[in-house]
């Protein structure tokens, strides 16, 4: 009897606090008030409806469930946003409360503990770095600083595609050379090309097993109480030795720039400003070495300035491929250039501002084939309501930016290529309209929309200027293979090879 006495007090406290936690949890679901949601599975949840191109499967449940939508990915809750309405509401209306990133563990191994621009949380840190971007590296002066290279590089490109006339030309493999020419010579002041600086040590293969890395959906992210899942799937190592790789170049690129002197800014690379800074500080936080390589390394991907290599890369390879699927589009492109360029054989930067069908042919790309198809992940910092829907704190946000693109409640004939759609239009790319966010919008939208746009423009222009395009004897637009590689970027699968017919002896 004195046992059972001994043993009551606590087993009413314990089945108290049961019953506590019981409420609590009913309290929690019903305060939160999710947005609809897929049946899920144990453990995993709703993990196996992402399928091998996570943005055409989550269009696909959105048409179902709604342009806000909530996931269980693993252990991690999740809304998808697949409207222009609701980005709106996500990346203005609680823009601040959503401005954090999700830790993912690629990103902590590749970026220097997600010290870079694109997935370093948000804080005071953060705050301090997109300073330095707008303010120091990425103004609209130093892009235009840069305008001769990349005028070289295009007369580059230009050559190399004439060179194969009459033959084929596989223009997504010169087009990738062209993107990464122009940015290691900005970002760095080498050569990319073979034979270059960069040659012997294979950055190009470094590059792909980067992208790789960084991209996609990751299992292991989606239970982050078991991280050993890297291990097992070989990723920790994966990562490990690409960042090896990556920190010995850079170590050697910043002890080059340290060793040489450039006097005016007109010299300087992105590199050199960014060293200034280290060196000489800017605001109230010092800039480490090992942050100046953070920014550095996503320069090629989308960190720094998501406009980099192979934003570029894709939204040219992808322009072209519907181009010449559309010939009536290139001959009115081709006559609005001539009209504007005339007999010169280049286009110049300063003629860019009087082609706007040649902007709306850009802007028409990223409406179909936004380079991010999912745009980097946000994190809610606190409970937020959204539509109505009480959403709590640290669940993930995916913003469908390939899927706003084609919203039928945004866009006449969503599916069809069609320029014309934005010549009488305001819309742009630029974070203010959501209808069209390639770059994202809000605090932490891309700070390098207007590096990236310019390597775009001209090379397109030149492109369209200084050739005829066909495809080769026998192929025919139904015949392109347009399936999607889905990452953190997302580009054709198949190369495109062309016929390209010199207008100028």
């Amino acid at each position: 009897m004195a046992l059972l006495q001994q043993l009551f007090l606590p087993t009413c406290l314990v089945v108290a606090a049961l019953l506590i936690v019981l409420l609590m949890s009913k309290s929690r679901k019903r305060k939160s008030n999710l947005p609809p949601s897929p049946p899920k599975l144990p453990i995993i949840g709703n993990l196996h409806q992402l399928g091998q191109s996570p943005h055409i499967s989550l269009h696909r449940l959105a048409r179902k469930y709604g342009p806000i939508m909530s996931l269980q990915l693993g252990e991690v809750p999740t809304i998808v946003i697949s409207s222009a309405a609701m980005a709106k509401e996500v990346m203005k209306t609680h823009d601040l409360v959503l401005a954090n990133r999700p830790q993912i563990f690629s990103a902590k191994h590749l970026f220097y503990d997600c010290t870079d621009m694109g997935f370093s949380p948000y804080g005071a840190y953060w705050r301090h770095i997109r300073k330095i971007c707008m303010l120091q590296v990425l103004t609209a002066k130093r892009v235009q600083s840069f305008s001769h290279a990349r005028e070289e590089e295009v007369a580059r490109l230009i050559h190399r595609i004439a060179e194969s006339f009459p033959g084929t030309t596989n223009l997504s493999k010169l087009l990738g050379l062209y993107a990464n020419d122009v940015l290691c010579r900005t970002a760095f002041g080498r050569d990319f090309s073979a034979g270059g600086d960069y040659d012997k040590h294979g950055f190009q293969k470094m590059l792909e097993e980067y992208q790789e890395l960084l991209g996609g959906f990751s299992i292991g992210d989606f239970f982050p109480s078991m991280e050993f899942i890297h291990s097992l799937t070989g990723m920790k190592s994966r990562l490990q030795h690409t960042f090896k790789r990556f920190d010995n170049l850079f170590d050697q690129i910043l002890r080059e720039h340290s060793n040489e002197s450039r006097t005016t800014e007109a010299q300087k690379d992105l590199v050199d400003v960014l060293i200034d800074i280290e060196k000489n500080g800017y605001g109230d936080m010092p800039l480490t070495r090992a942050n100046v390589k953070a920014l550095i390394l996503p320069i090629h991907v989308a960190g720094f300035f998501a406009a980099g290599t192979d934003t570029t890369f894709i939204t040219l390879d992808w322009a072209m491929t519907e181009l010449v699927m559309n010939p009536k589009a290139i001959e009115r492109a081709q006559a609005e250039l001539r009209s504007v360029v005339g007999e010169r054989q280049y286009v110049q930067e300063t003629d860019l501002p009087q082609l706007p069908y040649l902007k709306a042919i850009i802007k028409e790309v990223f409406r179909l084939h936004p380079p991010a198809p999912v745009l980097v992940p946000r994190e809610s910092m606190e409970e937020v309501i959204i539509d109505g829907y009480c959403i709590p704190a640290k669940t993930r946000f995916f913003v469908n930016a390939w899927s706003i693109g084609r919203d039928p409640q945004s866009w006449v004939d969503p599916e069809v290529f069609l320029p014309e759609r934005f010549l009488d239009s305001t819309i742009d790319f630029k974070g203010q309209d959501f209808e069209l966010i390639p770059f994202g919008a809000g605090r932490r939208s891309c700070p390098g929309i207007t590096f990236g746009n310019a390597s775009v423009e001209i090379a397109l222009a030149q492109l369209l200027h200084s050739f005829d395009w066909q495809l080769p004897p026998g192929v025919h637009p139904k015949d392109l293979d347009m399936e999607e590689a889905f990452g953190i970027t997302m580009h054709r699968i198949e190369n495109l090879v062309v016929v390209a017919k010199p207008c100028f002896s």
